[in-house]
């Protein structure tokens, strides 16, 4: 199997969540103690938050993170985070590795389950940038986002309440989601702390979980080589 590389600490509670599912999975699909090799380089969020030089040094700083776990082995490499996203295509043309896209994982995911329109719930830069909005378009995917003062409020529970293990605003993200669910057919939870709140059943519509979507397509990825049984 081919040497996973992530890049996380974006923050610790999604890389937390992405090592648990690695685990999961791998408990599904393989013979008992057989993990992938996994390489995480965790970033210092608040270093990465409060970067002086915003994108620009953002952007330097995941590419840094990617060329470590190049030199570190990696084969594959992928941003434990939706919002990172947004510099992705720089990151990916830094290192040889394979990059894995969690928007792309999303997307061949939703077309294959059918569904035409979305609601994206995430950061406020996930949800009110175009970046992930026209990656899902060219899946011709359509997708809308909460009301501006609704962005607002889910953008503080994700930095300052999951980002810090805090879950108790379970029942707004719930309530926002059953608002928009008459004209979607899913909810996209387009940032890796959301997964720990709402979970499938939670509301009446179908709960698309990027972390676990995404996990699921680098281990495909990473599969590639072994010889099949």
């Amino acid at each position: 199997m081919k040497k996973i590389g992530i890049i996380g600490g974006t923050t610790p509670e999604s890389t937390l969540y992405y090592y648990k599912n690695f685990i999961e999975l791998s408990r599904k699909l393989f013979e008992p103690n057989y993990y992938p090799t996994i390489i995480i380089y965790s970033l210092n969020f608040k270093e990465f938050s409060e970067n002086p030089r915003g994108w620009d040094g953002r952007r330097e700083m995941l590419i840094q993170a990617a060329q470590s776990l190049e030199r570190a082995g990696a084969e594959i490499i992928a941003l434990s985070a939706n919002t990172p996203h947004l510099v992705f295509d720089d990151i990916k043309r830094s290192v040889k590795a394979k990059m894995v896209s969690i928007i792309d994982a999303l997307a061949e995911v939703a077309k294959m389950r059918g569904f035409k329109k979305l609601l994206l719930l995430g950061t406020k830069t996930t949800m009110s940038m175009p970046f992930y909005r026209e990656a899902l378009r060219k899946y011709d995917i359509e997708s809308i986002v909460p009301e501006e003062r609704e962005m607002d409020e889910i953008n503080r529970i994700i930095m300052r309440e999951l980002s810090m293990g805090d879950f108790r605003n379970k029942k707004y993200v719930i309530g926002i989601i059953e608002k928009y669910a008459p004209r979607v057919d899913a909810v996209i939870l387009g940032c890796t702390e959301l997964p720990l709140i709402v979970k499938e059943g939670d509301v009446s519509i179908p709960v698309l979980d990027t972390a676990r979507i995404h996990v699921e397509r680098i281990m495909r990825e990473a599969m590639a080589s072994m010889p099949q049984s």
